[in-house]
């Protein structure tokens, strides 16, 4: 079974904590996680509702594999109605605070209302109460998960908690927790925020049980394994450089976005990259990579841990930031570098661990700064309301910019909004490289065709998690395609899409998908969850929760015409690289996939669509 069996339904308004048994026949059609919370969140709450709002809710919920010993089964989801976009918002977070709520006993959380003062949610397996957060509030992740664990008496205390940017409802505020893990995107920090929520403790001594056929699972957890560590992406590639592997490759092929998307090769990405990372400096002959870190049950351990350089002007008077700490990922390293220009790898980090530190999308963040730096480039922004010099490249301006937002300061409130509402304030909308209001990830959708369509159609605004067809694309798996066609992208895009959805409800991580597919995930589900988990029931299942989470935006007002990327992408061909000349051609891959997908002219479900479906 490995369901837990219960929820926590937290009401935030009257202080109270209940619990409540597990919808097990919507388990069965939605799984866990992002499926099933979805499911509870839907059912429960007004599309047109404000997102910060105290009628909006909040859920964190676990898979049915998350605390087994499935690998990678650590995860967690964050379900809500992100602020930044306006459309359903599902964030996906590691670490080992996702296994320690199902071992206290709870396959999810749902919180309503508004707290009238801080509070955070205290859990030991069975006993959860609200507690004062006051002595919380204006703390940063770290300080909140220290102050958290003392107070618990108990180092093994898991801790899921906002920063400042979630207090002051930046819009791209993310949820942290075991220090640098987090729950990323589409301000779900901000929601937490909105309802005076600063933090869940948890603590979980039960263990997770209900395995269907132990024996069954325990062998088939081991087989698959063994595909990860025989896998030269989840076996080498990513354990050892991260996945900062991309750096160089997506540069090479002339995907990688630079200067807010007026380029697709970044001259600097050399010196951004996983390989930079683990070079020795000339400052004090370290290299900033100190070493690998794995989330719970990982046997991929892509996680890097990282020491900036102590000389760094950002850090020359802050000893506080000499450690090691939670080191760039790939995303998050464009975002900041060839976003906005920037090869200071130094800054980076430093941005970085600010991000980490006051709980921000270091993605939306980055990719905002890129628009800021065009908008000074243009003379539309200037120093005097900038705050600072800010043109492309500038580190400087990064580190500062990155303080200010975190801490809600100057013009950091501006960056808050997020790219679209920052750009339109200022009157140009189109240099906002943007889906339903959430900023692109680092890849050029004219040098990936594939995934000009997966950021057009994603539930959640523009995202690479939601449909990776850069591994197909640019990797080669599981079958190779051409990057610079549509043709078949329509029917790509859709598999990638269902099969993530699956892969993210079951508790395991989406990066397993480089050596699984959906075979491999088939039978560790059957022998801990029961035989009616058969292919043609996860294929319905993924398919299902696509179509729930669509059905949600459509009733929340989004149209055709948010299925769309940024002019620049439809007009300003990519200047250099294998993409020379191109465009996206997001325009032809559109009508084709909404046939595929059983929709209207207008991306609504059609009856028979919904009926085959169950919705």
């Amino acid at each position: 079974m490995t369901w837990a069996g219960k929820i926590l339904r937290v009401n935030l308004t009257k202080g109270t904590c209940t619990s409540e048994p597990l919808r097990m026949d919507w388990a069965r059609q939605y799984l866990g996680q992002r499926g099933l919370a979805t499911k509870y969140f839907v059912e429960e709450v007004d599309p047109k509702v404000d997102p910060l709002s105290p009628d909006n809710k909040i859920i964190w919920a676990t898979g049915p594999l998350t605390g087994t010993m499935a690998s990678t089964g650590g995860r967690y989801s964050v379900i809500t109605k992100g602020p930044l976009t306006g459309a359903i918002a599902c964030s996906n977070s590691g670490g080992y605070w996702g296994a320690e709520l199902k071992m206290a006993g709870w396959d999810m959380i749902v919180f309503e209302g508004k707290s009238p003062k801080p509070v955070y949610l205290s859990i030991v397996d069975d006993k959860a109460e609200l507690k004062d957060a006051s002595h919380l509030w204006g703390k940063t992740v770290w300080q909140t998960e220290e102050i958290l664990k003392k107070e618990s008496q108990d180092p093994l205390t898991r801790v899921s908690s906002i920063g400042r940017a979630g207090e002051n409802q930046v819009l791209f505020a993310c949820i942290v927790n075991d220090l640098h893990r987090a729950a990323g995107r589409s301000g779900v920090g901000a929601v937490a925020g909105s309802k005076n929520l600063k933090a869940i403790a948890v603590r979980g001594t039960k263990g997770v049980g209900n395995i269907h056929d132990p024996k069954a699972f325990m062998k088939v957890t081991m087989e698959k394994k063994k595909v990860l560590h025989d896998h030269p992406v989840t076996g080498q590639g990513l354990p050892t450089y991260g996945t900062q592997v991309l750096m160089n490759v997506i540069n090479e092929t002339g995907a990688l976005p630079t200067r807010n998307h007026r380029d697709s090769q970044f001259e600097g990405a050399s010196r951004i990259s996983a390989e930079a990372m683990m070079e020795k400096r000339p400052s004090d002959g370290k290299a900033q990579l100190v070493t690998n870190q794995a989330c719970f049950g990982c046997t991929i351990a892509c996680g890097r841990i990282s020491k900036i350089d102590q000389t760094h002007f950002s850090v020359v008077n802050k000893p506080e930031y000499w450690g090691a700490t939670g080191g760039l990922e790939y995303e998050a390293a464009w975002a900041l570098g060839a976003a906005p220009g920037v090869n200071d790898l130094e800054a980076l980090q430093y941005a970085n661990t600010i991000c980490n530190e006051d709980g921000m999308d270091p993605i939306s963040f980055g990719a905002t700064i890129g628009a800021v730096y065009e908008l000074y480039e243009m003379g539309v922004l200037t120093k005097e309301q900038v705050g600072i010099e800010a043109p492309f490249g500038s580190a400087e301006a990064l580190c500062k910019l990155v303080e200010m937002t975190a801490r809600g300061e100057g013009f950091g409130k501006e960056i808050a909004l997020g790219s679209k509402r920052l750009t339109a304030k200022y009157g140009h909308p189109d240099l906002s490289m943007s889906v339903k209001g959430q900023e692109f990830p680092a890849y050029d959708s004219r040098g990936i065709q594939g995934m000009g369509l997966t950021y057009a159609t994603s539930n959640r605004g523009a995202c690479h998690l939601r449909s990776y067809t850069v591994a197909s694309e640019i990797l080669g798996i599981p079958v190779k395609t051409d990057p610079l066609t549509t043709e078949g992208k329509p029917e790509l895009v859709k598999a990638f899409q269902d099969a993530t959805a699956v892969f993210d409800s079951s508790g395991t991580c989406v990066f397993t998908t480089f050596a699984w597919t959906l075979a491999d995930l088939q039978p560790q589900l059957a022998a801990a969850c029961g035989p009616d988990f058969t292919m043609e029931n996860l294929n319905d299942i993924g398919e299902r929760i696509w179509n729930l989470e669509r059905d949600f935006n459509n009733r929340a007002g989004f149209t055709r015409k948010d299925d769309d990327l940024p002019k620049r992408l439809k007009t300003e061909p990519a200047k250099t690289g294998p993409a020379k000349g191109l465009v996206s051609g997001i325009d032809k891959m559109i009508p084709e996939y909404y046939a595929i997908r059983g929709w209207d002219d207008e991306g609504r479900l059609k009856p028979e669509t919904r009926a085959r479906l169950g919705l």
